[in-house]
């Protein structure tokens, strides 16, 4: 049977979880219909900027009609052995009014640059309001590392 490592402290999650979102790539990104209610959960990628997290969709996709709609997701990131869920709020904007620089960089670190699609995307400013991270059992207390946008501890 393999040994469970310790908890972490608060401290060594919170450098756990910024090395997380400056290096992964990927998120599973869950939005919901605002009409039924009906959940939808896709594979993006990700620009952590310090601050928010920067996802790209095409605009007439589920994901881009619900988070134009409610302007609320959910982001899991790392495996489920390691997992950091945000949730947050998203502002659009269109692919065609990104800055350059920030263009790029989310190219540069995802291999993916909507800018050069036919298909209109939306590029979306997810700012984390709660994040949660954790390993095994022994780190579910304590798992809130952000409420309300502000970092615990």
């Amino acid at each position: 049977m393999p040994m469970t490592p310790p908890a972490r402290t608060f401290e060594e999650r919170k450098k756990d979880v910024l090395h997380r979102l400056d290096h992964d790539v990927d998120a599973w990104v869950a939005t919901a219909d605002p009409a039924t209610g009906t959940p939808y959960m896709v594979p993006l990628s990700f620009l952590w900027d310090g601050e928010t997290l920067l996802i790209a969709t095409p605009a007439a996709s589920p994901t881009g009609r619900n988070l134009s709609a409610t302007g609320r997701v959910r982001l899991g990131i790392g495996p489920t052995r390691d997992v950091v869920l945000v949730e947050g709020t998203a502002d659009a904007t269109p692919a065609a009014e990104i800055p350059e620089a920030v263009g790029e960089a989310f190219a540069a670190k995802t291999g993916f640059d909507p800018r050069d699609l036919v298909t209109p995307y939306l590029y979306f400013h997810v700012r984390p309001q709660r994040l949660q991270a954790w390993r095994e059992a022994n780190e579910l207390e304590g798992r809130d590392l952000m409420r309300d946008g502000r970092w615990a501890a």
